[in-house]
């Protein structure tokens, strides 16, 4: 796992507003090694989502845009090809799981036809074929009935049959990266328990890294190697899944963890981290966590920490690691 497939360089995707020019992801690095499961928490407006988009080539644009850094996919920079070049890699090599099946798949087209198109597009295959080839990927991913399935439509299906099914449309050509954007969303526990078990074994027996973006730190302890934990649009911890859930550096992954209610302790109320993420682009100055953070000095106000090492493999921004 040490040679890298994906690298995000010092990315910038910006968003252009009545009130002005919003930065939502603000000169991030990440890298995905391959065959890994890469996990990227944060709470709700923090920039997951738009990095994935971002890396897909998928942020709306307006008034979205990626206005700086690099995205290098096995050494292409995917931030600076065609449309035409983004096609033939979007789907076959590079694909993704989006967060609602419902609004992801297209309700007036058959289960077989919407995972067929991607097969038909990038592996020139017939109708027949590529009927044939959707069964496969729905056998694949669990889904009993397939060769009746795959004549049905999204509305006949239940949500966790319908993650499945996205699934096997992102796995139809046998990607070598997969971006899983919260694919357990609104799914009851044993089906959430289902689909992250499915996609363990597909990263197994295919080989397929995974970034798996996420707000829930249960599903990252059981399937990650590595953690980014991002602020506000920025890297704030990164660090193998072990450094990061036991000996976290950075305060706002203590309060993440915090947060996470405890079988063994008996408390009135759950603790929470005060306050809320700051709005992009609202914090100018100093670190993005300070008006929220316990620890928080004049210099954490007026000054930006670099994301240092703290150890091998380790990194966190934050001025007492530097103390």
């Amino acid at each position: 796992m040490s040679q890298s497939i994906l690298q995000i360089e010092n990315l910038q995707t910006h968003f252009f507003t009545d009130r002005g020019e919003i930065p939502a992801v603000d000169r991030i690095n990440i890298e995905v090694k391959q065959g890994e499961i890469l996990g990227i928490v944060g709470e709700s407006g923090c920039g997951k989502s738009v990095t994935s988009l971002s890396v897909m080539r998928l942020v709306p644009n307006p008034p979205g845009k990626i206005v700086g850094g690099k995205i290098l996919f096995k050494g292409e920079d995917l931030a600076a090809v065609s449309e035409k070049r983004m096609q033939e890699i979007r789907g076959d090599r590079v694909a993704m799981i989006f967060q609602e099946p419902m609004t992801s798949l297209n309700p007036v087209y058959t289960i077989g036809d919407q995972i067929g198109e991607t097969v038909r597009l990038h592996r020139k295959l017939s109708k027949k074929e590529a009927k044939v080839h959707a069964v496969e990927m729905l056998k694949k991913v669990g889904i009993p009935r397939a060769e009746q399935i795959v004549d049905e439509y999204p509305h006949q299906l239940s949500g966790g049959m319908r993650q499945r099914v996205m699934i096997a449309m992102a796995m139809a050509c046998d990607p070598e990266l997969l971006i899983a954007d919260e694919p357990t969303t609104a799914l009851d526990v044993t089906i959430q328990a289902q689909i992250l078990d499915l996609m363990v074994k597909l990263n197994k027996e295919s080989g397929t890294a995974i970034m798996l973006i996420t707000h829930d730190l249960g599903v990252v302890a059981e399937m990650c190697h590595r953690v980014v934990v991002m602020y506000a649009g920025n890297v704030v911890e990164e660090g193998s899944v072990r450094d990061i859930l036991k000996d976290p550096k950075h305060p706002y992954t203590q309060g993440l963890l915090n947060s996470i209610p405890k079988m063994d302790e008996k408390s009135d109320r759950l603790y929470s981290i005060p306050g809320n993420v700051p709005i992009p682009g609202s914090l100018r100055e100093g670190c993005r966590f300070a008006p929220r953070c316990e620890h928080a000095t004049d210099k954490c106000r007026v000054a930006m920490p670099e994301l240092i090492e703290v150890k091998p493999g380790h990194q966190s921004r934050c001025w007492l690691n530097e103390a």
